[in-house]
């Protein structure tokens, strides 16, 4: 195969690129091949018309499209392979002649991942602050631990209050005129916990059982009905019935009920070490956080607009993955939402930007510091993968390429070096 490389611009490589008069003869007879028994020719049972028939019948390029596709997709990696090309996207591609004698000719532009300078990468200098863990954050862990172990009970003698479960019968009226949705009755709701309009829950603290009452909010902007967005409303309301919480002391017996600790101190002792334990490992996270930023920071590279969008498609599949078990897809968000794809898109776009830098970043340190990757991590990566996956180890290595993992790989170590280098000012 004949390859002529012409680089256009930092960003996109022109190749030109010949197959043969042989290789063009054996797409069309695979093409042939496969097609025949679907061929009705007068005179023949279908499959049995040879090719020259076919071809004096329909044109003797009948089988060109789908010969030319299929080796398309056959040749164009075998270029990319050859001039080792980091490919991101294939904005342009001509078939520029086709003749039985002379093959077939190619011109394809790439788009490829750019250079990338980086500077002073090692010895970053970012803020590590671990929290103390006071009294209060104890108290709040233990009043977490009380609640969880508290008994439900009936609320006669006294109002409603946040954190009470009341069951009440609401009607809405917009403009005087009730509206649809706005109506339930005997409906159960946890005060605080955040399911109706703001404002609406704190106004039903205080109120007792049997008492009517009026509820009075408006509808935020961004309401997902959009004939109520911004309107105030009135909820004409009364409550049937409060349930509440009974806490027991917070005392030794309390702390032999919920741990395996014989006393108040003892378990006071254990949260407060487990807290500071989380505040480590929050610490940590934020360290890394403004570590990658930083690492953003220092990049220096034209980074072509295909790859932002690459990284937002990834996103896109991966948002409607999480959300397909709750029977959600894009196009249904968009409808609720009362969005554009772009403006969907739009969400994920910040975040692309800094991973496609990141992403860059890494590589970039990985190939100065001359990191390599055993095989045999490779080879336990893929494992992992399998396991994962539930997923025979040649099927994942069918779906993910080693060069693929092995540049992830890299990236991770590229990572653990900055991080080891990087100075922590506390």
């Amino acid at each position: 195969m004949e390859i002529t490389k012409n680089n256009k611009t930092n960003n996109a490589v022109e190749v030109e690129f010949k197959v043969s008069p042989d290789e063009f003869e054996q797409a069309l007879e695979k093409t042939y091949q496969k097609q025949k028994n679907s061929i009705s020719i007068p005179g023949f049972r279908k499959g049995k018309a040879t090719r020259k028939m076919v071809e004096k019948q329909y044109g003797e390029n009948v089988f060109y499209e789908e010969a030319i596709n299929n080796l398309y997709k056959k040749v164009i990696t075998e270029v990319i392979d050859e001039l080792d090309l980091d490919v991101v996207d294939v904005p342009e591609t001509e078939v520029v002649s086709v003749e039985r004698d002379a093959g077939i000719e190619f011109k394809v532009v790439f788009t490829v991942k750019p250079a990338v300078s980086i500077k002073d990468y090692l010895g970053v200098e970012v803020d590590y602050k671990v929290a103390e863990v006071s009294d209060d954050d104890i108290a709040g862990k233990l009043k977490e631990m009380q609640l969880r172990g508290a008994r439900i009970i009936d609320v006669e003698d006294r109002s409603a209050e946040m954190g009470d479960t009341v069951t009440f019968d609401f009607k809405g009226f917009c403009n005087g005129e009730a509206f649809k949705g706005g109506e339930a009755e005997n409906f159960n709701l946890e005060l605080g916990s955040g399911r109706f309009i703001p404002g609406f829950e704190e106004q039903i603290c205080g109120k007792n059982i049997g008492e009517d009452f009026d509820v009075n909010v408006t509808f935020p902007e961004e309401y997902q009905a959009a004939e109520l967005a911004g309107k105030d409303a009135i909820f004409k309301c009364k409550i049937n019935g409060i349930k509440g919480r009974e806490t027991v002391e917070l005392d030794d017996e309390f702390a032999k009920d919920v741990s395996e600790f014989d006393t108040l101190d003892e378990l006071k002792a254990d949260v407060k070490s487990k807290l500071a334990e989380e505040n480590v490992k929050a610490a940590d996270l934020d360290f890394e956080s403004a570590l990658s930023e930083k690492l953003i920071e220092l990049v220096e590279a034209d980074i072509p607009p295909a790859m932002y969008e690459n990284r937002i498609d990834d996103m896109v599949r991966d948002w409607e993955f999480k959300n397909q078990q709750q029977g959600m897809n894009v196009q249904m968000y968009l409808q609720y939402s009362n969005q554009s794809m772009e403006q969907f898109r739009d969400m994920f776009r910040e975040m692309a930007e800094k991973q496609v830098k990141m992403r860059l970043a890494l590589e970039t340190i990985s190939d100065l510091e001359k990191i390599e990757v055993e095989d045999e991590r490779v080879e336990e990566e893929f494992q992992k993968l399998s396991e994962f996956y539930r997923m025979p180890m040649d099927k994942v290595k069918e779906l993910i390429e080693t060069k693929s993992l092995t540049r992830d790989l890299k990236a991770e170590k590229a990572m653990e070096l900055v991080k080891e280098k990087a100075k922590k000012i506390t």
